[in-house]
């Protein structure tokens, strides 16, 4: 059962380190995004309770508190325990690699070494994210994300039956968005 401190305490958190980055291509908090990739965990959990739910709330709620804060990884395990810290580290992204394709590759590698509940977030996180694209995407990069959503569903499925059929549905729907048949 999903313990209520838990999850204000873990979105306060959120909230102060996040407080002004903005939804990408919106004038919203970035706070809706993490709530969004909480909700989508919380509502896979009704579905399907294979999961620690306290953990993977935690997780979608701080997940991108490392690759888009000034938080350190001690200040998280600190707070949170080293097991948040090990699983919101796994969703960071390296920095040192440049390469695109090679960076999510090893994200991959990462999540998939880790516990169930980081892989959950990862799936929720995408499917989030495949709203409309920003206005200023243009058609191949809104492409490469389908290509990358794709991937993260081929690499991480099976985890959730509920998450595994939310990613392909929303990936069907977002081909849409750069289909020549829609252009």
């Amino acid at each position: 059962m999903l313990k209520q401190e838990v999850y204000q305490r873990a979105i306060k958190f959120a909230g102060e380190k996040h407080c002004d980055q903005l939804v990408p291509g919106t004038t919203a908090n970035y706070l809706l995004h993490l709530s969004n990739v909480a909700m989508e965990v919380m509502v896979a959990y009704q579905n399907e309770a294979n999961f620690e739910i306290n953990t993977a709330v935690q997780l979608a709620l701080l997940h991108d508190v490392l690759e888009d804060t000034k938080t350190s990884e001690s200040e998280l395990v600190e707070l949170f325990g080293d097991e948040i810290g090990v699983g919101v580290k796994a969703l960071t992204k390296d920095d040192d690699i440049l390469d695109k394709q090679e960076k999510m590759a090893d994200s991959l590698r990462r999540i998939k070494k880790s516990y169930k509940e980081v892989s959950l977030v990862k799936l929720a996180d995408r499917i989030t994210n495949l709203q409309q694209p920003p206005k200023h995407w243009n058609t191949e990069k809104i492409k490469k994300y389908w290509e990358e959503a794709t991937l993260i569903h081929q690499e991480l499925s099976g985890f959730n039956k509920f998450l595994d059929q939310r990613l392909a549905a929303k990936i069907s729907e977002y081909q849409k968005y750069w289909s020549e048949d829609t252009l």
